[in-house]
């Protein structure tokens, strides 16, 4: 019998911010090659999951353990891709290049004031070429359409070759075409380079036929293990708070 390695590992967590609770013990296994979302309600907890996953806070009761590893010892974040929310929306005078941008990925690796060693420019050319933004290194990343910036946003993120990859509300500020081309990409970056994918949407068709875990974060979490279990009415209605009702429709 083979056993998947747990990339996170969230026991009773709880989480507060000036006795505000936001999650409440919250508990859930990733592991390896898995291809999972997050979805809810604005204001339910989702991008503050991400954060206590990725230490930018910390549980006010409960643990996490990182790829078997205790989160507070945690070291290999280079491990870890992150795509930020409204990483599209990026103002028009930053003064970056894209190529600037996506060498920003290796500093996990090396430290942001080391220099760049032939493997860190060679693994940057590889990772902008993955995500077709070669042809735009010397533009500034302010200048770029919202669809592009997004590319140039996960290159970095790929710079750092992590085994996971989490995306936090991808497609805001983005056209329909770009969404598209979006979820291409991370079909391709699962199926072909086995990266493990959380993250963030408000889509659910759009992910359904990719994804083989569902969290339903509202406060606390409900698990869902295939994303057929999303079509009740009253799973729908129990995670946003509110009566709904579930339409199918062809797209």
């Amino acid at each position: 019998m083979k056993f998947s390695t747990s990339l996170f590992e969230v026991r009773d967590v709880s989480f507060a911010r000036q006795d505000n609770e936001i999650l409440k013990s919250v508990s859930c296994t990733i592991l390896k090659g898995e291809y999972c979302a997050i979805i809810g309600p604005n204001g339910g907890g989702k991008t503050t999951l991400i954060r206590l996953l990725m230490g930018l806070d910390k549980p006010t009761s409960g643990t996490i353990r990182l790829f078997g590893v205790d989160q507070q010892k945690f070291k290999a974040w280079y491990k870890i891709g992150y795509v930020p929310q409204r990483s599209a929306l990026v103002d028009a005078s930053f003064p970056a290049t894209v190529r600037e941008v996506v060498g920003m990925g290796r500093y996990a690796l090396q430290g942001m004031f080391s220099f760049e060693s032939a493997e860190d420019k060679r693994i940057i050319e590889e990772s902008m070429e993955q995500m077709g933004v070669s042809d735009l290194r010397d533009r500034l990343i302010g200048h770029l359409s919202g669809g592009q910036r997004q590319r140039v946003m996960i290159a970095r993120a790929l710079a750092s070759h992590p085994e996971v990859l989490i995306v936090d509300e991808p497609n805001t500020g983005v056209d329909v075409e770009s969404q598209h081309r979006f979820y291409e990409l991370l079909r391709s970056l699962h199926k072909t380079r086995g990266i493990s994918i959380l993250f963030i949407t408000h889509d659910v068709g759009v992910i359904a036929e990719d994804i083989s875990k569902l969290f339903f974060v509202n406060q606390t979490l409900l698990v869902s293990q295939t994303p057929q279990e999303i079509v009740g009415c009253e799973s729908i209605s129990r995670l946003y708070g509110n009566p709904s009702h579930v339409l199918t429709h062809n797209h």
